[in-house]
């Protein structure tokens, strides 16, 4: 007997391993392939070449390293046949878009676009990424990747036959700044009129798979394609996440413009670089560009094939990767399938008899506990090295701690299943965890659809493995009990480990969350290897004993690997502020607990600065006196004003005198405004003052000659106006301290910042 149990428990182990090994690798990217790939194949070392070309020094829009990026892209557009234009326009960001800090963002923009002709087209297929980046960041992976991936999948369609339809390869500028580049297209380019299916390339990091993470509503369609592509990674649980989160990129005029069905793709693994000075060429993972690469290519085919005008918003579907392939139903499923599984999932309980009652509220013990615990264990990395604090999203080498967290949640599950097993029963445990898993499912289906077959699949392959194997002597029910347990490791497996990078560190407990729902719902298979069921009391503990150790040797490990140097430096936050009207300097900084270098500068417990410098809202940051430097503010300039009754017209031209990434300009809070027109372009007003100022909005890349501005307001005197520009040379100012080795700067659209304000009344 004790070596039939040990036989079946090493037969189900081996089985569950493999499979979990086989999960993995259905969300990993593909191997980069070389420069000697065919012509009509996506290369990523022959793409990679662009990423260095462009990716050499920060180029933020407006920047002269921006200028020379564009006419690099320009020319090769040129090399492959194509008849590239230069969209040069300002534009503003969408009203529902996430405002700048200081006001409605503006931007003068230049776009890229080109158009590989189609031999009949039905529609347009648009191919996109920003080719500017962040003010502080080469940006290699944000997003020099998709730019890169852009011009690959253009040599490959000119090498090969023409697709069908028009594929529109959209290169987008200030994306960084204000998304102002993609809205300038969506709004004022004729190509972009009638619509279509765009397809957006973005990297919130260096590594990982490219992950189809957005889409447009109504997506069925959509997705049926994208599962065409050789390397399908996505799960409609992201889109649901997504659609709930406040972040924006490029695809986001297009989705809000309902003129556009889409699909938007990111890699985002190896966070630690984003907008930041380490996001170089050799940061990039080539592995993650060649999944980005490889499926672009596939989609820009399998939509410049298809007749677009029989693409329709159909629902949304529900999908997930499992290896070789995306699983996908429709939508209309979801609510029948997750009240199936809980239907099941009570009829094992049924089974079980009264015991149930007492096992299904143990079971929500290791679901609350071991994300509690989780959360503790970053808390106390961060405790033990409190640069972990500063980092945007993850450590430079997560992978250990990852893996403690899962280590942790398991044991939290080992300890409890130990506890409460001869107590309650297995069968009682496992159908209390079921129950669970299907009210999710249920929950989900109502509130998230696409994230609800996480709990309803699990849920209703468990249930039912077990009322089989119940029926079942042996090897049989060992065989149902095992295809029952497959079924959550190949679905919850993959999206713990998605999960990860996606939120990151400080929310591990959501990633022990799903681990918890992983265990729950493989608890016949943790019944089968207990000890007690094959005999070996003197190792009772062993499953729990494993799995500290584990939790141990990870923490352990993560703090010696991830240590801090020049390549992975601790980031760092300081900006400098200088107000001409006084001559008095400040330092300013995000962080809420400085760093020793930061702190060297800063003197101030946190507090706004939004009545010296409004444009940084009412964001708390600390502050410390600086030296004055001799820097000139922009210059504010009435060029002409007419009157009629309690309304004063005035055009304006604000001119920075240096060279700024961006300039503002607030109007006293006393002062209504009651039409505006920045650039030339129509300003919403009426917004109600927050604070000493009022309207105001944010320029990126200013135009040499100014920003020309309209101005209606309610005053027969004079107005009051706050103006301020902003630069990225900080070292350059007085006192300013070098970072000593192994301390950087933080990914921030604010690090480094020099700012120069003064007030007019005019």
């Amino acid at each position: 007997m004790r070596d039939s149990a040990l036989t079946k428990a090493a037969a189900a182990l081996v089985v569950l391993v493999l499979t979990g090994f086989v999960a993995i690798r259905s969300a990993q990217p593909p191997a980069a392939r070389a420069d000697s790939a065919p012509a009509t194949d996506f290369s990523a070392e022959r793409a990679f070449a662009t990423v260095r070309t462009i990716s050499t020094t920060p180029h933020p829009a407006g920047s002269v390293a921006n200028d020379r990026v564009r006419e690099h892209l320009i020319g090769a557009l040129r090399d492959l046949g194509l008849s590239p234009e230069v969209q040069d326009t300002v534009s503003v960001q969408g009203a529902g878009l996430s405002s700048s800090v200081g006001g409605t963002g503006y931007a003068r923009v230049r776009n890229v676009i080109t158009v590989v002709p189609g031999t009949a087209p039905t529609g347009r297929v648009f191919l996109m990424a920003h080719y500017d980046s962040a003010q502080i960041a080469p940006g290699a992976n944000d997003d020099g990747a998709g730019t890169a991936t852009i011009l690959e999948t253009a040599r490959a369609l000119t090498a090969g036959e023409r697709p069908r339809n028009d594929v529109v390869l959209v290169l987008t500028d200030a994306e960084e700044a204000c998304l102002c580049g993609a809205k300038a297209f969506v709004d004022q380019h004729p190509l972009a009129r009638d619509g279509g299916v765009v397809l957006n390339l973005e990297a919130r990091g260096s590594s990982g798979p490219a992950i189809m993470f957005e889409t447009t509503e109504g997506n069925r369609e959509l997705v049926e394609t994208y599962a065409r592509t050789p390397y399908p990674v996505g799960t409609s649980f992201a889109v649901e996440i997504y659609r709930l989160l406040p972040n924006d990129t490029d695809f986001t005029p297009f989705r809000e413009s309902g003129r556009f069905l889409g699909l938007n793709t990111a890699y985002i693994d190896g966070a630690a670089v984003y907008h930041a000075p380490t996001d170089r060429p050799e940061a990039m993972d080539r592995d993650s560009l060649q999944h980005h690469g490889s499926n672009a290519l596939a989609l820009v085919r399998e939509f410049g094939a298809l007749d677009l005008g029989t693409i329709r918003s159909s629902g949304d579907a529900t999908y997930f990767p499992v290896p070789g392939l995306l699983i996908r139903y429709p939508g209309e499923l979801v609510l029948p399938l997750a009240v199936l599984a809980l239907i099941v999932a009570l009829a094992l309980a049924w089974t079980v008899g009264r015991r149930v009652f007492a096992a299904a509220p143990m079971a929500l013990i290791p679901i609350v506990v071991a994300p509690l615990l989780a959360q503790g264990l970053w808390m106390a990395l961060v405790a033990i090295r409190p640069e972990y604090g500063g980092l945007p999203i993850d450590p430079y080498r997560p992978m250990w701690y990852r893996l403690a967290v899962i280590a942790l949640s398991v044991l939290v599950v080992l300890v409890w299943y130990a506890l409460f097993r001869r107590r309650i029963t297995p069968a009682a445990l496992t159908a209390g965890g079921l129950i669970w898993l299907a009210i999710l499912g249920v929950v989900l289906a109502v509130f998230t659809p696409g994230g609800a077959y996480l709990a309803t699949l699990p849920a209703l392959a468990g249930s039912v493995a077990a009322l089989v194997a119940a029926r079942l002597r042996a090897w049989p029910a060992l065989g149902v009990q095992t295809v029952g347990a497959l079924v959550p490791i190949v679905i919850l497996l993959p999206t713990v480990l998605m999960l990860f990078p996606a939120l990151g560190m400080p929310m591990a407990g959501v990633g022990a969350f799903l681990t918890v729902l992983l265990a729950l719902a493989l608890l016949p298979m943790i019944d089968l290897l207990h000890p007690d069921t094959i005999a070996v009391r003197v190792r009772k503990a062993l499953p729990s004993l494993v799995a500290t150790v584990t939790v141990v040797g990870c923490v352990v490990t993560g703090l010696a690997v991830d240590t801090f140097d020049d390549e992975h430096p601790s980031l760092t936050h300081l900006m400098y502020a200088l107000d001409t009207d006084d001559g008095v300097a400040v330092w300013l900084s995000e962080e809420s607990e400085p760093q020793p270098w930061t702190a060297g500068h800063l003197a101030n417990e946190p507090a706004t600065v939004a009545d010296r410098f409004p444009a940084f809202g009412a964001e708390l940051l600390r502050t410390g006196p600086a030296t004055t430097a001799t820097l000139p503010a922009p210059a504010l300039t009435l060029v002409s004003e007419s009157r009629s009754g309690d309304q004063r017209s005035m055009r304006l031209l604000l001119d920075p005198q240096r060279a700024a990434r961006f300039t503002t300009l607030h109007v006293a809070a006393a002062t209504p405004v009651t039409a505006a027109t920045i650039g030339g372009r129509p300003a919403e007003v009426g917004i109600p003052a927050d604070g000493r100022w009022g309207f105001g909005f944010v320029f990126h890349a200013p135009p040499e000659t100014g920003v020309e501005i309209e101005l209606t307001v309610r005053s027969t005197g004079p107005v009051t106006f706050r103006v301020m520009d902003g630069s990225d040379d900080l070292p350059t100012v007085p006192d300013f301290r070098p970072r000593p080795p192994g301390v950087g700067v933080l990914g921030s659209h604010s690090s480094e910042l020099v700012a120069v304000a003064r007030t007019y009344t005019l």
